[in-house]
């Protein structure tokens, strides 16, 4: 019975046709490529693999290694490339502008920046309607955080636990996964809360999560009454009565949790949660990094799948389709607490950024 099982059984998965022919590499054996790799290439740029892919070309949502095998792309460049590799559009869009004009001051005006910071805030509810344009979704968070706190004139932001909202020393803080912590001192002001996990948590189950998809876990709650909501919600409370001052800078969340495994809250949680925030005169930030740009399948930001409307939002990844880009969104009066001493970015909102972000939105 079960060698007849094995023989119905196809191991072998079948790709779907695909026409395009990539060019043939010309670059280092493989071989070269990884001796150069250990020598000269940082080795926290970590490989998940025994015999890592060698890639050389793609093409929408195809790959194409050195020896030319064919690859479906599931992973998107860690959701990144939302509308293909080396999308025709995209690509002849960034072409036209490199033959154009590539970088300026942001002292003067050029035409992408304007077309496209209205083309993207016009996809935000009212007030979210500036745009600071960075290179990073690191950078994205840190400059959410520093605006935050420079609005608010308080100190403390929190996070949940399992979070990820970049490497760099200022959102390590905020960053809770361990794997990504280092032995220096960081997070000052940061603190983080219970994650509201339904699935590995303490409380929840098969009628808890804010999503058409529910866990297996058996759970107590009735039809349309999530009683684990309200035991996460006292666990954020009492880090707000014990773990902070009476006021705050904000509070930031990702509207889905990526690099923890797609970790999912109870129905109506961060509406609450959001309301206590501001209570404590804070902010409320949507690091909407990995959720953005249609992510969700049913909304294009993560926040709305929540029904709430954030102070601040941080894009990136998806934004540019894997070209360097990210931004933070928020409204005119907290923009304008940034504006009170000089910050400038040298490559934030460059023409050729601006021109792939609108190519990606069309």
């Amino acid at each position: 019975r079960q060698q007849k099982w094995k023989s119905s059984v196809s191991t072998q998965a079948k790709m779907p046709p695909c026409n395009f022919v990539p060019e043939k590499y010309k670059s280092h054996s493989y071989e070269r490529m990884w001796k150069i790799r250990e020598q000269n290439i940082s080795p926290s740029l970590r490989m998940f693999y025994k015999k890592p892919l060698l890639l050389h070309q793609g093409h929408m949502q195809w790959l194409f290694d050195y020896e030319g095998r064919r690859y479906l792309d599931l992973f998107a460049g860690i959701v990144t490339v939302g509308v293909g590799h080396c999308h025709p559009k995209v690509t002849m869009a960034t072409q036209k502008q490199l033959a154009r004009l590539w970088h300026i001051s942001s002292i003067y005006m050029h035409p992408s920046i304007q077309e496209y910071a209205e083309k993207l805030t016009s996809l935000f509810p009212d007030p979210l309607k500036v745009v600071y344009l960075t290179n990073s979704g690191s950078e994205a968070n840190d400059l959410a955080m520093f605006m935050a706190r420079l609005y608010t004139r308080n100190f403390d932001i929190i996070s949940f636990r399992g979070a990820y909202h970049g490497g760099s020393p200022y959102t390590l803080g905020l960053t809770s996964v361990g794997l990504y912590k280092h032995g220096v001192a960081n997070g000052f002001g940061c603190l983080t809360t219970m994650l509201p996990d339904v699935f590995r948590g303490p409380w929840g189950g098969s009628h808890c999560r804010d999503s058409p998809v529910q866990t297996v876990r058996k759970c107590s709650c009735s039809e349309g009454v999530c009683h684990a909501k309200d035991q996460y919600i006292e666990q954020f409370k009492d880090t707000l009565n014990t773990s902070v001052p009476k006021t705050i800078a904000g509070f930031i969340a990702e509207p889905i949790q990526g690099v923890n495994g797609a970790v999912q809250y109870p129905r109506g949680f961060l509406k609450e949660a959001y309301q206590l925030v501001r209570e404590r005169q804070g902010v409320c930030i949507s690091d909407e990094v990995q959720t953005g740009f249609g992510r969700t399948g049913s909304h294009f930001w993560g926040f709305q799948t929540h029904g709430v409307v954030p102070d601040i939002v941080t894009l990136a990844k998806g934004i540019g389709n894997g070209f360097p880009m990210a931004a933070v969104v928020t409204t005119k009066e907290i923009a304008s607490s940034l504006a009170e001493n000089l910050h400038v970015n040298t490559f934030g909102g460059n023409p050729l950024a601006c021109t792939v972000g609108a190519a990606v939105l069309d």
